[in-house]
């Protein structure tokens, strides 16, 4: 719940363990940018083995201005966001396998009548006359949906924590899903969750006693 008594559908995004694993420097990458780790490997790794202890790896590009981190540095979701803050979630959306080209592309499908049993959800005509001759590059038929990367545009954060962050709204793919999140903007009109003050007054009057 909002202050001003709203109801609104949030999302919890867990950002525990964002670890500086590596560092890019102007002079020797040509850019500049921060190589995050995620989720430890449950199995150990040989003490020369190339492979990165963590499971997944992510860089976060900064520019000439911004202070660099030290390697093994723990970057915080609260030092960076801040509720009110407008971001884009991009992450692998959810498999729905192969799809035909109602649920795919929401196509409208054939006419129920005029003895038409079978073309209820058929795609319909998919070439051309004699020009081109063909079927065109590209066209829209059935084939696998879902498991795409995908950027969702314009989310408001409305909670953030050291261990997670309560965005308004859905964000792509599935449970266990790695998700980027990335700063646009900040809502100016931004209203914030109720907090429940008599709590707050019990918390004080016992930290006074």
């Amino acid at each position: 719940f909002l202050e001003n008594g709203l109801r609104i559908p949030v999302t919890k995004l867990g950002v525990d363990g964002n670890v500086v694993v590596a560092i890019k420097t102007q002079g020797r990458d040509s850019y500049s940018a921060a190589q995050l780790g995620f989720e430890k490997r449950v199995k150990a790794r040989k003490p020369k083995s190339s492979k990165s202890p963590y499971q997944f790896l992510r860089e976060v590009r900064f520019t000439d201005g911004d202070s660099l981190p030290v390697i093994g540095d723990v970057i915080k979701a609260s030092a960076i966001f801040k509720p009110g803050d407008i971001i884009n979630v991009t992450g692998i959306s959810k498999g729905k396998g192969y799809a035909g080209g109602v649920k795919r592309y929401h196509f409208k499908g054939g006419p129920r009548t005029h003895g038409q049993s079978d073309r209820e959800r058929a795609p319909g005509s998919i070439g051309s006359n004699t020009t081109p001759g063909r079927v065109w590059r590209g066209k829209r038929m059935a084939g696998r949906m879902g498991h795409e990367q995908i950027t969702v545009k314009n989310l408001r954060v409305a909670y953030v924590d050291d261990s997670y962050i309560l965005v308004k709204g859905l964000v792509p793919g599935g449970r266990n899903n790695l998700l980027m999140l990335k700063k646009v903007g900040v809502d100016k009109k931004f209203v914030p969750l109720y907090a429940d003050k008599s709590v707050e007054v019990k918390e004080e009057i016992s930290n006074a006693k």
